[in-house]
């Protein structure tokens, strides 16, 4: 009887050893994104026109890109370094600072989405009339 147990022990050991073999999960890598440390030129302004419609302008002078909020939409324009001073623009759209006169414009059809006189900049304490 002993020789039987032992046999069914032993049995019962190397069948739980194999049944165990299965390949162990592998384990989770935890990966923690680390944001990316840039260099980029960024300037962010929030403009105001005479009615209270706001427009957000972030420009990245080290990409030349403009983004533009305006509506709820948001806009992506490239810089244009042929027309004057600070303008940017994209098949459909222009945005531009000049002088302190800021506009956003649809091209196609001429239409001004916005328009405003940037505080400060352009304004002068007297106005002359010339004649």
């Amino acid at each position: 009887m002993k020789k039987v147990l032992l046999s069914v022990a032993l049995g019962l050991i190397a069948f739980s050893g194999t049944a165990c073999k299965n390949s162990p999960k592998e384990a989770e890598m935890l990966t923690v994104a680390t944001p990316a440390v840039t260099n980029d030129d960024i300037i962010k302004n929030v403009y105001t026109d005479n009615v209270g419609e706001k427009i957000e302008v972030t420009i990245n002078s080290t990409q030349n890109t403009a983004i533009v909020h305006l509506d709820g939409k948001t806009y992506e324009l490239k810089k244009s370094d042929e027309l004057p001073e600070y303008t940017a623009s994209n098949a459909e759209y222009q945005y531009s600072n000049i002088r302190g006169n800021i506009t956003f414009t649809k091209k196609n059809y001429d239409m001004v989405l916005f328009r405003a006189k940037e505080n400060g900049k352009g304004q002068s304490g007297t106005k002359m009339a010339s004649y």
